[in-house]
């Protein structure tokens, strides 16, 4: 609900906008980057500051059957690894941008040694090693969710506490894109198949197969779920330690009031769950990009966001909001660099 002070701000943000020295509306989306970071900040000189990527990572017990992943689970724990010594595509572009990386072991079903956790890139936040077989029982317990969402909101905190205002959120885990589309058919009340993607990259028989498995696995759990769903009930069933540790990343990001850029399918299916607990998270919120997984333009159009980018990716690991982050960069610049008119002495138009 708008306040007289937020329309107050917006008015004058609107002004500071429309008298830099271009033709109105001539900086697009830019425009509308800027407008929002102000009121999400209550300001009309915005900043970005120590802009992070937290990466959450996560196992999945239905990966463990090989029956809706062509990768092995122990790769979860893998990339981890290649997280932690530079080398993925998430390193390559937080270098790139000057954003600080962030890995959280929300469940992986690994133990790593003391030459990883004693990283500064990497956090222990392990709740169990890895969910169970939502074939045969749901996923999480109610107390391993909401013990990952309360540890997702105090990582966030804790980031917030260094001077953080910006952050966006990935996340790794073999299986996780099978959990993220069970979120999204039981969220949306869509067709099974309908929300199924490559993944890491399921051929067509593989395709098949994962389709065959998760109708089969939301066939018997949802007869034991109580209509209409809750949010929790959704990821105890069929959620992950990272989706659900980043569900509390996005509500702690959002009360802090922190510009949150939302990544893809699996990092939405979450910001889906979130949104339902608390549709406020939305104001902070921007959606980096349109993933390749067929389900996450359904998702986007469901909650009627506006992706930043359309680049054909669909990698995850937060890749898609660290490229996001320098065009949220670039409308606070302008904001607060570019001339004015007045300042430039440069005729407006009449």
């Amino acid at each position: 609900m708008k306040t007289t002070l937020t329309t107050k701000l917006q008015q004058e943000l609107h002004h500071k906008i429309s008298g830099k020295t271009k033709p109105p509306g001539s900086l697009g989306r830019l425009e509308d980057i800027a407008m929002t970071v102000g009121l999400i900040q209550g300001s009309i000189s915005p900043s970005i500051n120590f802009p992070h990527i937290i990466v959450f990572a996560g196992d999945h017990g239905i990966a463990a059957t090989g029956l809706v992943n062509p990768y092995p689970q122990s790769v979860t724990a893998q990339m981890v690894l290649n997280f932690i010594h530079g080398g993925a595509a998430i390193n390559v572009f937080c270098r790139q941008h000057g954003i600080q990386l962030l890995v959280v072991d929300a469940g992986v079903n690994y133990e790593f040694d003391e030459s990883v956790t004693r990283s500064s890139l990497f956090v222990d936040a392990k709740i169990g090693y890895g969910t169970r077989n939502y074939l045969e029982e749901t996923a999480l317990t109610s107390q391993q969710v909401n013990a990952a969402i309360a540890k997702g909101k105090e990582i966030v905190a804790k980031v917030h506490s260094t001077g953080c205002n910006c952050i966006g959120f990935g996340e790794m885990g073999i299986g996780n894109t099978s959990s993220a589309s069970l979120i999204m058919a039981a969220s949306m009340g869509l067709p099974v198949e309908a929300c199924v993607g490559k993944g890491t990259g399921a051929n067509q028989e593989q395709m098949d197969l994962k389709i065959k498995t998760l109708q089969e696995a939301f066939n018997r759990r949802a007869p034991l779920m109580n209509h209409p769903l809750s949010a929790l009930e959704i990821l105890s069933n069929f959620g992950g330690y990272e989706v659900a540790m980043m569900v509390g990343a996005y509500l702690e990001a959002s009360r802090l009031k922190m510009v949150t850029l939302v990544d893809g399918f699996i990092s939405t299916a979450a910001f889906m769950i979130a949104y339902s607990m608390d549709p406020r998270i939305m104001m902070n919120s921007f959606f980096a990009h349109t993933s390749e997984e067929q389900g996450h333009e359904k998702m986007l159009k469901y909650l009627r966001a506006k992706p930043l980018l359309n680049l054909h990716m669909r990698l995850g690991e937060g890749t898609g909001a660290a490229l996001a982050i320098p065009i949220i960069q670039s409308a606070v610049n302008f904001l607060n660099e570019m001339a004015s008119f007045e300042s430039a002495g440069v005729d407006n138009k009449n």
